[in-house]
């Protein structure tokens, strides 16, 4: 496979040509701006896993600006002072063991996107004065020269730094719509003096940097630089600008482009959910492969073996970037190399485990994979006595707690009352726009098969039958039943709910209300969509699938948009009559003619099971929806932190 021969990046070879995409890190850097050494566990996870090149993520070269007012913590890692040396050596050191060679992204700042929080002389800072992102009523406080001279400096010492402590390359964060991509993007680089203006002008601050990191690291150390060719954003940048970006790039002795799409505005570009189809960069990374001579890294959702590795195949980049594919799976590598593809755990897109937790102060992890972050710690080990488990439920949490406890050592059972697997995600029955959540199914099917779990369908549980079979340990994950809502008019016999669109096959006619706007009534108002439906949303709060992380939530109400979905919210329904539904809408009184109409107002947590073995002496747990209808994330890390110790 072209995946696994090596390529150079400048004067550096590469085992593979598998690149692991520089990320935030959240909570695992210390309050000092250097790595924890769980930050240092999870890299050389990952070059265990058999990955040709890691690049550390986001990192500062100076604290003179965006400081968080009033203390001295920092979400960000620093490479500012020769303390910093420790902690880069032990992890070059590491990850060189295992073949593998290790950048680190070195960034300008953030710049308009986090204005509220890192601040200068109490205003955030940017190239010109601009609205920032967060919040968009504060504004920027443009950079002088002599700051931007200063900023410039600070690269020149990390650089020398970097060097010393024996990484092999330097990345530099040009892309997302952060600083430096501010200062070479018309739309926000206002400036009239030697900074702003022509293309030249936008791009002096990076070529600045650049020669600043050769003269620190030495002319020949290896210079990444990643950058969107595209924002996709009226009056952000295009994509033929783009290719002259590149050129540019290329002339100021950069060895090697990673090239991305999106920002702030467009983010679900820069980071996908599943409702966005592998590979959908993999045409902007071959474009800039025609007009430059260096190495183009490929990204955008790469994390399918076949597709990775047609896009090398077919000359389109001479390096993939994996993300969240290496936390859901770090590995990925060698599992493809060792022809084991059925048994790579996929990223399904929902950025609950990675980026929301980040954003939630803590440190990254992923939703289908709980020991990211936490390797020591979270690492499954044989249980020093082995027991007779019965899992109750053949859903997401039931599958990944009998694949935990299997490995563990312990006889498991798992009574499944339907006749398939999965549960709330039914194989066949989950829309393409979900693909990424089957591929995650048919894993966790497919490890227990392989782990030997006994699985029994179309076995219905009860309190006497589980007590018959006698096990020492029961964990309930028999999920969760639909909630009606208390509408007055809303006869049994007319609902049609939300999962059962999915499971059931339930039909609907051409014209369909959905009440209830979270993210089952969102995703169900897309499929019906895609089939052609006239589908209205009547969502009772301010806004729909609130519920979602954001970039996966602008791109799903950009596909309803697209698909023509109406959305009706502060909807609150008083009244239906057979097919008449009739709703307030601020104070306002509406009516709505409909074909069908499609509860999606929730789900409620079926435990009645666990009260009654309570009672009994028999070990219980419950996971998952019988705990509290909730994500695939609670399901997955109830059911893996659960059977880890049991």
């Amino acid at each position: 496979m072209k995946l696994f021969e090596p390529q150079k990046i400048g004067n550096i070879k590469i085992k593979n040509r598998i690149t692991m995409a520089p990320m935030g890190i959240g909570g695992l850097v210390n309050f000092d701006g250097s790595l924890s050494q769980r930050g240092i566990d999870y890299f050389v996870e990952r070059a265990k896993g058999g990955v040709g090149l890691i690049r550390v993520g986001f990192t500062r070269t100076t604290r003179e600006f965006e400081q968080i007012l009033n203390t001295f913590r920092t979400r960000h890692l620093f490479v500012d002072d020769r303390l910093h040396i420790k902690w880069l050596n032990e992890i070059a050191e590491l990850v060189h063991d295992y073949g593998t060679k290790i950048s680190i992204q070195l960034s300008a700042g953030v710049g308009r996107i986090a204005g509220g929080e890192l601040q200068i002389k109490g205003k955030p800072i940017a190239p010109s004065a601009l609205k920032c992102f967060w919040p968009p009523h504060k504004i920027t406080n443009e950079l002088s020269i002599n700051e931007i001279e200063r900023l410039v400096n600070s690269f020149e010492l990390s650089a020398s730094l970097i060097k010393k402590a024996g990484l092999d390359a330097i990345e530099i964060h040009g892309h997302e719509g952060y600083l430096f991509d501010q200062f070479i993007t018309e739309l926000w680089n206002k400036r009239n003096d030697k900074y702003g203006g022509s293309i030249e002008n936008r791009l002096r601050f990076p070529i600045e940097v650049i020669k600043a990191i050769k003269k620190g690291a030495g002319e020949d150390f290896p210079i990444i630089y990643r950058f969107g060719l595209s924002h996709y954003l009226d009056g952000g940048r295009e994509i033929e600008e783009g290719f002259e970006i590149a050129k540019l790039l290329e002339q100021a002795g950069v060895d090697a482009l990673d090239i991305d799409a999106g920002c702030y505005e467009t983010w679900y570009l820069a980071h996908p959910p599943s409702t966005i189809q592998p590979g959908f960069k993999i045409d902007l990374a071959e474009m800039v492969k025609r007009v430059v001579s260096i190495p183009v890294i490929a990204g955008g959702k790469l994390g399918y073996p076949d597709l990775a590795e047609k896009v090398l195949q077919e000359n389109k980049a001479d390096f993939i970037s994996l993300g969240r594919a290496l936390l859901a799976d770090p590995e990925w590598p060698n599992k493809v190399k060792q022809d084991k593809k059925d048994d790579i755990r996929y990223c399904i897109g929902c950025h609950e485990g990675c980026l929301q937790r980040i954003f939630d102060s803590k440190y990254i992890s992923c939703a289908v994979n709980p020991a990211t972050g936490n390797e020591a710690r979270l690492t499954i080990k044989p249980s020093n006595r082995k027991k007779n488990i019965l899992i109750v439920g053949g859903g997401v949490a039931g599958l990944e707690a009998a694949r935990v406890s299997a490995i563990r050592g312990h006889k498991v059972t798992l009574w499944e009352k339907e006749d398939y697997l999965g549960g709330n995600f039914k194989v066949v029955s989950i829309p393409d726009f979900k693909n990424d959540y089957k591929l995650l199914v048919e894993y966790l099917i497919n490890q227990i098969k392989k782990l030997n779990v006994d699985v029994k369908l179309n076995c219905y549980a009860n309190q006497d039958k589980i007590q018959q079979m006698n096990p020492e340990v029961v964990i309930l994950a028999n999920g969760s039943i639909s909630d009606i809502p208390d509408i007055p008019g809303l006869e049994k016999e007319d609902i049609i709910f939300a999962r059962d669109i999915f499971l059931k096959n339930k039909s609907t006619e051409k014209n369909v209300a959905i009440i209830g706007g979270g993210l089952i009534g969102c995703e169900t108002a897309l499929y019906l969509a895609l089939k052609s439906k006239k589908v209205t949303i009547l969502e009772s709060k301010e806004n729909v699938c609130n519920n979602m992380f954001l970039a996966n939530r602008m791109h799903l109400l950009k596909l309803l948009k697209e698909n023509n979905v109406t959305i009706l919210n502060n909807a609150k329904i008083t009244q239906i009559n057979k097919k008449e539904i009739t709703f307030y809408n601020s104070n306002i009184k509406d009516k709505l003619l409909v074909d069908s109409i499609v509860i999606a107002t929730g789900l409620k947590a079926n435990n009645s099971l666990f009260e009654n073995l309570k009672k009994t002496e028999i070990e219980v747990y419950k996971i998952g929806d019988c705990v509290k209808p909730r994500k695939v994330i609670n399901a997955i890390w109830e059911a893996y932190r659960t059977a880890r110790i049991i």
